[in-house]
């Protein structure tokens, strides 16, 4: 290099699963069958009217230019009305504002809201883009502490202790949260809301996975009375509606809020292609069949889930929302990272290791269910095999 690298850049690291699936694509490359247990990408497809949409806008010659910064009026009136009937929450054309996926809507915001000094709450464990786009943005990422004996629920004494310190503009919530599968009650995002106004915080709730798995009802945090005032909501397409590849998302809230994301949104893309945007509003359109036929295909992947776990000796949480299971490894294991690595060069198995969420998730490790049951029931079987070798000796 000729120049150094941007100094922002010592802040932030390559995305975990950029650099291990890298290792397990060469793995691969050396004649290995890798079951790839490890990333949260639906290999299921999108329903036949979603693919329909996409091909028969495709043909037609004046779809291909550009869009839009703020997505067609008609994908804005499906999201709308999508927010409606499945979340009960009534918001205006304009309190909509789609994205190119839910993740590119949180560096908008990050670089919408804050400032070089700003500081931003986030949870330990969760997703690590909430801290490595406030980062980006100049801001200090301040960790909050979810625990398995508190349920995986942001605690208000260590919220009061750590805003007490100043300059917090942004807390993020993901309920149903990512990776510990915990779903958040009413009451909970109730005292979230009232929290985050007292002291004058944007709460941002990231809520891809309500429809995955739920173990209870489908909640907003936009469903909370007067949380419009100062909250936003991501949600995306790519898991409830097997559309990760696509790139769909969407935020919601306050028009205020989303003209100002929409400012920084406008200024790094051009645009949805249309085709896109009409297999999306395609898809908002599903049956309440059609999700309960991909539920019914992830629960029976929960089971098998929960039968390799046990050959692993781990132990978990039965009512999991979302495509993963969370689970606690054997005591005995001291370095769940370098236990991984072994299972998946011996084994040929890659799971997650909970650490990468944060340092909450030292003893925990995370698996997909974004693989067929076939898949799961091999690497149920070589764990079954390997102990059982291990015991002849």
């Amino acid at each position: 290099m000729i120049i150094p690298k941007a100094d922002r850049l010592q802040q932030v690291q390559e995305y975990y699963f950029s650099r291990k699936l890298a290792e397990v694509r060469a793995l691969q490359a050396q004649g290995k069958h890798i079951i790839n247990l490890g990333i949260g990408s639906p290999d299921l497809a999108p329903s036949e009217a979603t693919v329909e949409a996409l091909t028969t806008s495709a043909r037609q010659a004046n779809s291909h230019g550009y869009q839009p910064y703020n997505g067609t009026a008609k994908l804005r009136k499906a999201m709308q009305q999508w927010y409606a009937q499945v979340y009960i929450v009534e918001l205006q054309e304009q309190e909509v504002l789609p994205l190119a996926g839910s993740k590119e809507g949180i560096f908008h915001i990050s670089m919408a809201f804050l400032n070089p000094g700003d500081k931003v709450l986030v949870p330990n464990p969760g997703y690590p883009a909430y801290a490595a786009a406030a980062r980006l943005a100049g801001a200090e990422a301040v960790s909050y502490t979810l625990a398995e004996d508190t349920d995986w629920l942001p605690q208000r004494d260590e919220l009061e202790a750590l805003v007490a310190q100043g300059n917090f503009k942004l807390m993020w919530i993901n309920y149903p949260h990512m990776p510990t599968g915990t779903a958040a009650a009413t009451h909970t995002l109730e005292w979230l809301v009232r929290f985050s106004q007292q002291h004058r915080l944007l709460l941002i709730n990231d809520n891809p996975y309500s429809l995955v798995l739920p173990q209870q009802e489908t909640l907003s945090l936009l469903s909370i009375t007067g949380s419009k005032e100062n909250c936003l909501e991501l949600n995306s397409l790519s898991k409830s509606h097997n559309m990760a590849g696509w790139r769909v998302g969407m935020v919601l809230g306050r028009q205020e809020y989303l003209s100002a994301i929409l400012a920084v949104k406008s200024n790094l893309d051009s645009g949805q292609l249309l085709p896109v945007q009409e297999a999306a509003i395609a898809a908002l359109q599903n049956s309440t069949v059609w999700h309960a036929e991909r539920n019914a295909a992830y629960s029976q992947r929960q089971q098998l889930a929960h039968k390799l776990l046990n050959q692993l000796g781990c132990s978990y949480q039965q009512n999991q929302a979302g495509m993963f299971v969370w689970a606690r490894v054997p005591e005995e294991i001291t370095d769940v990272e370098v236990y991984l690595d072994e299972l998946l060069h011996e084994q040929g198995i890659f799971l997650t290791p909970g650490k990468i969420f944060g340092s909450q998730g030292e003893r925990y490790l995370r698996v997909s269910l974004c693989a067929p049951a076939e898949q799961l029931q091999e690497a149920i079987n070589r764990i079954k095999s390997s102990t059982e070798i291990l015991t002849e000796v």
